[in-house]
Parts: C-alpha cells; structure tokens; sequence
C-alpha cells in the first residue's frame, strides 16, 4: 500500500526556491535526515507518491531551514514564533504557541514544519484493526483451567 520514494532535487528547489543556495549533496543529506522522521520504506500510511514526496519535500525544507546558510545569512538560533518585541534596547521573545505535543512544537519551528504537521493530521489518528476472534479459553490451555474444572 504505501510507497517509496526518491529525493528529485530539481523539483524540491522548483517547490522551495529560497533553498537555491543549498548544493544537491546537502539537501540529499536533509532528504535523507527526514526518513528518520517520516518513513521512506514502504511501509508507512502514505499510499501515492506524490503525496509521499510532497510531504518529504516539505521535511527536508523544515530541516534546511533549521540548519542551512542560505545566501550567507546562517539559520536563526531562535526557536518557536515571535511572541512579543521591543524596540528600545532590543528584546524579542519567543515561544512554540499553543501546542499539544513536543513532537509539533519542534515542527512549528518553522513554516514548513508546520505545514507538515498539519498535512500529516490524517496519519495521526487511531487506527482499529480487528484481528481474528480468539477463544477465551482456547485448547492451547486444555479448555478451561483447573479452578474451573
């Protein structure tokens, strides 16, 4: 059911242009990076590849965001959205918002993270699967137990 995909550098600078400045061996490196966090083995919820790589693309955009010197300008050390700032004498503070887990406080660290996360909403869910009716007392035991005999 689900799918494999492989990183198409083109397509993910034609999707993300601000990431221009990241060579191919290093974006690679963050497509590779995000299969940690979202499973690129087959074996995942995701069942089309174009959803499977969209959603990789917009990873390995939270990642490069996170890590990459773009147009010389290194990455913010700052974490979270700007919760309030100062003028006189420079103060800016920042917090992850309103959110329900660590894991989508570290994916709203940037826009592509959030995005992610929400796009991934419908794999978050429960998922039922009804196995096979077993008896209570099956033969394996030798029908009921000895108290009951």
């Amino acid at each position: 059911m689900a799918v494999i995909v492989a990183f198409n550098y083109a397509s993910w600078i034609a999707r993300y242009p601000e990431f221009a400045g990241v060579s191919e061996p290093t974006a690679q490196e963050y497509f590779n990076e995000a299969t940690i966090y979202h499973a690129n083995n087959g074996g995942g919820p995701v069942a089309t590849a174009v959803l499977q790589s969209a959603l990789l693309n917009m990873l390995t955009a939270h990642i490069a965001a996170r890590y990459a010197t773009v147009g010389g300008v290194a990455p913010s050390s700052l974490v979270g959205r700007i919760a309030s700032a100062t003028q006189g004498s420079v103060t800016v503070a920042a917090d992850y918002g309103t959110t329900t887990s660590e894991q989508e406080a570290w994916y709203n660290q940037t826009k592509y993270g959030a995005d992610y996360w929400r796009a991934t909403a419908q794999f978050r869910t429960f998922r039922n699967v009804i196995g096979p009716p077993r008896a209570r007392w099956g033969a394996s035991y030798g029908g009921f137990p000895r108290r009951f005999r």
